[in-house]
C-alpha cells in the first residue's frame, strides 16, 4: 500500500470508482475513510482505506449502519488495510470498534469521543455494545527478544523516545500468568467468552467475594497465576495479581490509584521494578532473569506512563519486554495437567 496526501487520496479514490457511489452509483461526494483516519498515525491515505460515497451513503458508513465489509466489496477492495496495531484477526466497524461473534461491539479506543457518541447514537447503533473490553496486545520494545514476527508489533527507539520520553513511568514485572479482567458481574480471560477451566476456579472463587465492591463499569486487569504456564512461580503473595484498572469512561487509572483501589479490594499488584522518569538504561536493567518471587525466573516486564491513560492513547502508553525463547514455550498449557504455582507461605 502506498501513503498518500489527501487530495491525492480524494483523487485517486474517485478515479478507482468512476466519480460514483460504490453503493448506488449516484455522483460521489466524498471519499471515505473506511476505517477513520485519526486511528491511524499517518492519516490512514491509503487508496485501499478510500471509498466513494454520495451523501445518503456517507452517513449510513459514518453511522456504521452500512458496513466496513460492505464498503470494501462495493469498491472492488481486495486488501483490507488496518492501522498497525489492529489486530487482523478481529473485525473492525469504520471507528475502530470491534465486532463479537454475537453481533455485540466493543468499545474501541474513539468510543467516547464526543463527535463519535453522536453519530452513533443517530445510527440507532449504541445499544449494540457490550461493557466487556478485550484487553489489547501491547508492542514490545525495540530490545525485547521474545518477539513473535508473525504477530507481535514492536516500537521503534524514535517511537520509545516519542512515547514515554520526558515523562514519568513505571516498570512493573510481566508475570506469566493469563490475562483476566473483572467487573462487577463477569470475569473472563483475554477472550471476552472464556470456557471454563480448572486455572481458572480459584480467581472466580475470588471474583465471587469481591465483586460487590467493584464500581459499576469498572474492570480490574490481572494475571491469573494459579497455574504453571512455562515459568513455575514460587512465593507469589497471591495467585491474581493486578496490573490495570479501568474506570467506567474506559480510562486506565494512574499507577498510584492502581494501587490504591487494588488496596482497598484488598487485592495485591504486580511487583514495581521502577518508578522515575523516562530512562533507557534503567528501563533495560530492570530485566534481571530473576523474578520478584523469590526462587522463580522472571519473565519479563512491562513499561507504562505513571499517569492515567485515556483509552484512545493506550496504544503509545504500554510496552513490553519478553525474554528470549518465550513464543517457543507460551502455549499448550490449557491442554496438560494443571500444575498449580506455589504461594508464599
Amino acid at each position: 500500500m502506498i501513503l498518500l496526501s489527501r487530495d491525492e487520496f480524494r483523487n485517486e479514490v474517485f478515479i478507482r470508482d468512476s466519480q460514483k457511489c460504490v453503493v448506488c452509483e449516484d455522483p460521489a461526494a466524498d471519499a471515505h475513510h473506511v476505517i477513520e483516519r485519526r486511528l491511524w498515525t499517518d492519516g490512514g491515505y491509503y487508496l485501499e482505506n478510500g471509498a466513494s460515497l454520495c451523501p445518503k451513503h456517507h452517513i449510513e458508513a459514518e453511522q456504521t449502519t452500512l458496513a466496513c465489509e460492505d464498503l470494501r466489496a462495493a469498491a472492488g477492495i481486495t486488501v483490507i488495510a488496518l492501522p498497525p496495531h489492529f489486530d487482523r484477526e478481529e473485525r473492525y466497524d469504520k471507528w475502530g470498534n470491534v465486532f463479537l461473534p454475537n453481533g455485540l461491539r466493543v468499545r474501541g479506543e474513539l468510543f467516547y469521543d464526543e463527535s463519535v457518541q453522536i453519530i452513533l447514537k443517530q445510527g440507532g447503533v449504541l445499544g449494540q455494545f457490550t461493557k466487556y473490553v478485550k484487553f489489547p496486545k501491547i508492542s514490545h520494545l525495540p530490545w525485547s527478544p521474545g518477539v513473535d514476527e508473525r504477530t507481535d508489533r514492536v516500537f521503534t527507539k524514535e517511537e520509545v523516545e516519542k512515547n514515554f520520553g520526558g515523562q514519568e513511568v513505571v516498570v512493573t514485572e510481566k508475570m506469566d500468568g493469563e490475562n483476566t479482567s473483572m467487573y462487577r458481574d463477569y470475569v473472563h480471560a483475554r477472550s471476552l467468552n472464556s470456557r471454563n477451566h480448572p486455572s481458572r476456579n480459584w480467581v472466580k472463587n475470588l471474583h465471587a467475594g469481591i465483586a460487590h465492591e467493584i464500581p459499576e463499569d469498572w474492570r480490574i486487569c490481572g494475571e491469573n497465576l494459579y497455574a504453571t504456564h512455562s515459568l513455575h512461580y514460587r512465593n507469589l503473595p497471591s495467585f491474581f495479581m493486578v496490573f490495570a484498572i479501568y474506570n467506567e469512561k474506559n480510562e486506565c487509572l494512574s499507577w498510584d490509584d492502581v494501587v490504591d483501589s487494588a488496596q482497598i479490594l484488598d487485592l495485591k499488584v504486580v511487583p514495581l521494578l521502577y518508578r522515575g522518569p523516562f530512562d533507557e538504561d534503567r528501563v533495560q536493567a530492570c530485566f534481571t532473569g530473576k523474578s520478584a518471587c523469590e526462587g522463580s525466573e522472571q519473565e519479563g516486564y512491562v513499561l507504562r506512563l505513571a499517569s492515567a491513560i485515556q483509552w484512545s492513547k493506550h496504544r503509545y502508553s504500554f510496552a513490553k519486554f519478553v525474554r528470549k525463547g518465550h513464543v517457543q514455550t507460551a502455549h499448550g498449557w490449557m491442554h496438560r495437567a494443571v500444575e498449580p504455582n506455589e504461594m508464599k507461605k
